[in-house]
Parts: structure tokens; C-alpha cells; sequence
């Protein structure tokens, strides 16, 4: 793995704010225009004034969201709202969760970690990322001198030997709990004995990372250090903090760890009656249909995940209303395998690959196709079926388009093996393959860059 470090961390001081539960976020990319008025409401210091500033009307290069972010923290400083830690610390963090009837703990410890450009060390990315949200956080970052949220690591720890060395330090003392809006227990305690730090150091010794959540920003990190050692005529310090970036470092076999799916509602396609999705398919597939109505989402995927293969997907087709459950077979793993031969076995064999190379792109004719809609639950596929595409800007960031969503379909998420593998192929899944529940919190602790 590469280095980690203590920091002196930029938390809340709830003698100012009182309760942090009211004054955390969710990730930028999570938040909608609607969830993003709510917690300005919430309270005058909600992180979501730094995570992600309202634009205003008149904004330009001199004074928009950015700029105004950078103030408010500057502000909370000088004022007491926000303090910095007396020592360098490694803060760990457990996140406390009900799914599908069960309560679970994942835990991790946030650190500083040195950056490194993907291909040229041991962290390794798992998805593809996009220029624009590069774009905007780089601006943020710069306007901060910050990293405000915390990328989500993975490292390979069978015995959770470097997790236990963590909660062994930080036993009996006292921490900081905050609940978010989904009900999820956020915990967070202060490592600061630098014999423990070392003991933890030494344990991650030379594991990997491997990106869960956060390559926007991650890559972002490199981008900020880069521009900061070119001003400097090249390089910078090796203690500067810039060279490191913040990251939620979590085992691999924790046991709290959850990956669920992100299901896509399709935005461009034509309309198409289960019979002419069928068609389409052809030998890729054995097809059947599995009844009427948006409300059978929950028997079709209850059966998708029950079997477990990434191969099977299940289909609405809007025009009549029908589910279409979908099987690859040989036939579409040799067409799959030709499609992208530019992959590993592996990667070829993930379900939101299949869906999208070979489905989507090839049998359907879809290449240029919008972004479609992702959501991660049952009930937000039957709730985004019956309402359509609804005008506005989603909760992924995707602008609607209005109409209706004419194709959608089920996927199998990849699990945490298929990032290891196919990340040490060097290879980059397609966007929104994996969604780790839940999200980290912003506000939690902030990594000064300066």
C-alpha cells in the first residue's frame, strides 16, 4: 500500500454547531437540487455550503459557488464553527446500517494516503471518470485548499489484521456519532498515539488500493498537486500535504462491506414491445417473459439475484409494459467476447459490460445514447417507470429529458473480487458499476492542503 500518515484534521466543534447530525453531508454527486435546499435549511453551517455551494445569479469568475465555499470555511475557521486538531491524528469511522432486514457495521480509519498516478504505483481505479466533475472539483480545491470529502479505499486484509490494530487504539475513548438522512450511524474516533500509528503503518505495509468510491476526486488530488509543483518550478516538498489525499481506508473482507447494484433506466432508445426486444436479442439470449406492470420489478429481481450470475438481466420495455427476463448463452458470450476483445475474460463477463457493449450498443443500436437514468433501488425503478423521465436534473446529476424511459434493465452489481481482478488487468469498468452503501459523510474531518 502506499504511504499513510496522520494529519491534523478540520472537524466541527459542537459546542458551536451543537448536534452533527445537523450539520453533515452526503457526497456532491449524491445530492439533487431539492435534497441540496433541505440541508441548506438544515443549519447555517451544513457542510453542503462546501461540498456543494448553491449557484447564484450573477455568478462569474471573480465571485461564484466556489469562491463562496472557500469563505464560508475560511469564516467557520477564524470564527470558531470549524477548529484544527491540537495533534496529527487517524480518525476511525464506522458507518452503522439496516439492509434488507439485517443491521450491519462497516469499518474503516481515515488517513492521508500518497498520492500516486493510476499505472504508476499500487492504487488502482475500477471505473471510467469524466472531465466535467475533474473540472469542478480541481476548482473547488483550488478555492479551498482542501479535500473536503474522503476518497473510499480497498485493501486486501483477509484477518482484518490492520482494522483491529485501529480498534484497539482508540478502545474506550470517547467518539463523535452523527445520523444521516437515511437513518445510517456515523462513529468517529481520534487514533493520535504515534506507536499505534506506526503499528497500523507497518500492518498495510505493501497491500494495494484499489478505488471504490471517488475517482473524480482522487484524480482531481493529482491534478492540484501537479499545477501546485509546476508553480513551484517542478516539484514540491515531500512532506507537502498536497502530495497526499484524503481516503476512508477500508479491508477488503470487512464484514460490513455491501455492494449494491445500479439499475439503468434508458433515455434515446426507440419504443419497443417485449416481442421486439426478444427479437433483437436473438441467439445472445434465452428470453421469457415475466409478466405485466411496473410493479413486478421486485419478483424479477428477486429471481436476478437469487441466481447471482452476472449474465442475467432482466428488461422493461415501456411500450407494453412488460418485464423480459434475460439469459446469456454461449452464442452472446462468443459475440460478447469478439465485441470486446479489447478486454479481459473478466471484464467481458461483468453484467453492466454485457448490458452496455452488447446489449445496449450493439443488438439495441444505442452508441450514442444520453446517459440514462441509474437508481439502486426496487422502489426507485417503479417510481422513475411510472413518472418517466421528468424534467429537471436527477439525483445522479443526469439532466432529464422528459418522455419516457422506453428500455430499462436490471443488473447484477460486481462484486468486490471482480474490482481486484480486473483493476490488476489494468483494466476500468464501466461508469456506475458498483455502489458502495452508504456513502461516506462530509464534514467528518477536513485534510488542509496548505
Amino acid at each position: 500500500m502506499p504511504d499513510i500518515a496522520s494529519f491534523r484534521g478540520v472537524r466541527y466543534d459542537l459546542g458551536h454547531v451543537g448536534s452533527l447530525s445537523d450539520v453533515i453531508c452526503p457526497p456532491y454527486d449524491v445530492i439533487g437540487p431539492e435534497f441540496q435546499e433541505q440541508l441548506y435549511k438544515k443549519h447555517p453551517a451544513n457542510f453542503v455550503r462546501l461540498e456543494l455551494n448553491r449557484e447564484e445569479p450573477g455568478d462569474n469568475e471573480q465571485t461564484n459557488k466556489y469562491t463562496r465555499a472557500a469563505k464560508y470555511l475560511k469564516n467557520w475557521r477564524s470564527e470558531g464553527v470549524l477548529h484544527t486538531e491540537a495533534q496529527p491524528a487517524i480518525y476511525v469511522y464506522h458507518q452503522q446500517f439496516d439492509y434488507a432486514g439485517r443491521t450491519h457495521t462497516r469499518r474503516g480509519f481515515m488517513c492521508r494516503v500518497k498520492l500516486e498516478r493510476f499505472g504508476q504505483g499500487k492504487i488502482y481505479p475500477h471505473e471510467e471518470t469524466l472531465a466535467g466533475p475533474k473540472a469542478d472539483r480541481l476548482l473547488l480545491t483550488k478555492a479551498c485548499k482542501a479535500n473536503l470529502s474522503q476518497i473510499f479505499g480497498l485493501f486486501p486484509d483477509p484477518a482484518n489484521e490492520a482494522q483491529e490494530i485501529a480498534e484497539a487504539a482508540v478502545a474506550g475513548s470517547p467518539g463523535v456519532e452523527a445520523e444521516d438522512h437515511l437513518g445510517v450511524k456515523h462513529r468517529m474516533w481520534t487514533l493520535t498515539n504515534p506507536d499505534m500509528i506506526a503499528k497500523l503503518q507497518q500492518a498495510i505495509g505493501p497491500k494495494p488500493v484499489f478505488i471504490a468510491d471517488g475517482h473524480h476526486r482522487y484524480e482531481t488530488a493529482c491534478n492540484y498537486r501537479d499545477e501546485l509543483a509546476a508553480a513551484a518550478g517542478g516539484s514540491l516538498p515531500s512532506n507537502h500535504p498536497a502530495n497526499y489525499v484524503l481516503m476512508q481506508c477500508v479491508g477488503m473482507n470487512d464484514p460490513g462491506l455491501l455492494v449494491l447494484p445500479t439499475h439503468r433506466l434508458f433515455r434515446g432508445l426507440p419504443p419497443m414491445t417485449s416481442a421486439e426486444l426478444i427479437t433483437k436479442l436473438g441467439d445472445a439470449f434465452t428470453c421469457k417473459v415475466a409478466g405485466e406492470g411496473t410493479d413486478l420489478a421486485g419478483r424479477v429481481w428477486d429471481e436476478i439475484e437469487k441466481e447471482g450470475k452476472q449474465g442475467t438481466l432482466g428488461f422493461f420495455t415501456n411500450k407494453d409494459q412488460r418485464w423480459v427476463l434475460a439469459r446469456i448463452t454461449q452464442a452472446g458470450e462468443k459475440q460478447m467476447a469478439a465485441i470486446a476483445s479489447d478486454h479481459s475474460g473478466p471484464w467481458q463477463g461483468l453484467g453492466v459490460a454485457i448490458l452496455h457493449r452488447l446489449v445496449v450498443e450493439n443488438l439495441l443500436g444505442g452508441k450514442d445514447l444520453p446517459k440514462p437514468k441509474y437508481v439502486h433501488t426496487i422502489d426507485e425503478v417503479i417510481e422513475s417507470l411510472d413518472a418517466g423521465d421528468v424534467g429537471g436534473r436527477d439525483a445522479t446529476g443526469v439532466m432529464s429529458a422528459g418522455g419516457q424511459f422506453e428500455v430499462s434493465a436490471l443488473v447484477m452489481p460486481a462484486t468486490v473480487e471482480h474490482i481486484r481482478v480486473i483493476s490488476e488487468h489494468a483494466e476500468r469498468m464501466p461508469a456506475k458499476s458498483t455502489y458502495f452503501y452508504p456513502k461516506l459523510l462530509g464534514g467528518m474531518v477536513i485534510n488542509p492542503l496548505e
